[in-house]
């Protein structure tokens, strides 16, 4: 029999504090649980496969050695930290009726995940900057866009979303939590821990809250104005074949950027009055699974250069054999 969140209350405990959380089933349904464990998997092997193809390519493939293909291979490690960070926890929660993870693990976890999401703020934001003066300024692109411009931009992405995430991360590993131990969630994020906090929380969320300026909020609204510029600019050129080249140069990218804070606005900032936890864990899936999934297919699949160096690559692997 499953159990619930009143069932279980913390029983190991340090100077009153949780030193173990609980996470609860996913759904009381075997089928669906067995399920869901095959498919994401699946997408678990896939996006790691995916993603380090995509970082191989790039590093040995000559043609591949710009800016916009460096930002692409960081987006990719981002990415297998994010889905390696969450997804083996998802597995053994969907698998198993009683998962425990420590509070060490459980911070480390929620500071990792924090992390690798700042930091694909920032990168997009970065992206789209690479991209506007590649199609608005492409007679000063090569003398601004150098490889140590784009090294200390991945640099400070790094810092900065390990910096802003780290405040936020403390202050939650400073509250007690004094009653249930149970995370009714697929992994440990910020609300969920809240939420099972027995002490003040309000400086916290306040920390929280001010976070999503820089990290979220300011990168999109660059992004915005960057790519209103980029389409200004296309929309001067006269051919409609010129037209089309320069927006496919930035297409992936953008669909990238809808997809990212798509999720992300879908998860937190859809209203959950009258929705269930099960439908907030589905939809946790999207940002933490989902998203590091297809992000090399949309590169991969639209952009010719990686499809051309994915041909020479199985050519060169066949006449090895």
């Amino acid at each position: 029999m499953g159990f619930n969140q009143r069932s279980i209350v913390n029983r190991t405990t340090h100077k009153g504090n949780v030193t173990t959380f609980f996470f609860l089933e996913f759904t009381s349904m075997a089928i669906f649980n067995l399920l869901l464990f095959t498919l994401v998997f699946i997408i678990y092997i896939v996006t790691i496969f995916g993603n380090c193809l995509i970082i191989v390519l790039i590093y040995y493939s000559k043609t591949l050695h710009s800016p916009m293909y460096f930002f692409l291979s960081q987006l990719s490690i981002s990415d297998i930290m994010l889905t390696t960070d969450v997804s083996p926890n998802m597995l053994n929660i969907v698998l198993h009726e009683r998962t425990s993870i420590s509070y060490f693990g459980c911070i480390t976890q929620l500071y990792v995940f924090g992390i690798t999401e700042g930091f694909e703020c920032f990168l997009l934001t970065v992206m789209s900057y690479d991209r506007y003066l590649a199609i608005c300024s492409p007679l000063h692109y090569t003398s601004i866009m150098k490889q140590t411009l784009c090294i200390k931009l991945v640099l400070a992405s790094w810092i900065f979303s390990c910096f802003m995430v780290l405040m936020p991360t403390l202050g939650v590993s400073k509250l007690e939590f004094c009653g249930s131990n149970v995370i009714d969630y697929l992994f440990c994020d910020f609300n969920p821990l809240v939420e099972l906090s027995c002490s003040d929380t309000s400086i916290v969320q306040m920390e929280i809250t001010l976070l999503c300026v820089p990290v979220l909020i300011l990168p999109f609204l660059v992004i915005v104005v960057s790519y209103t510029y980029i389409v200004l600019t296309i929309l001067k050129i006269s051919s409609f074949s010129g037209r089309l080249k320069s927006f496919s140069t930035c297409s992936s990218h953008l669909t990238v950027v809808f997809l990212f804070y798509g999720t992300l606005t879908a998860a937190y900032l859809i209203p959950k009055e009258g929705q269930s936890q099960t439908i907030s864990k589905m939809m946790s899936l999207l940002y933490t699974v989902f998203t590091p999934f297809v992000n090399p297919f949309i590169y991969s699949l639209r952009n010719k250069d990686i499809k051309d160096n994915l041909k020479i690559l199985y050519i060169n692997k066949r006449l090895f054999i």
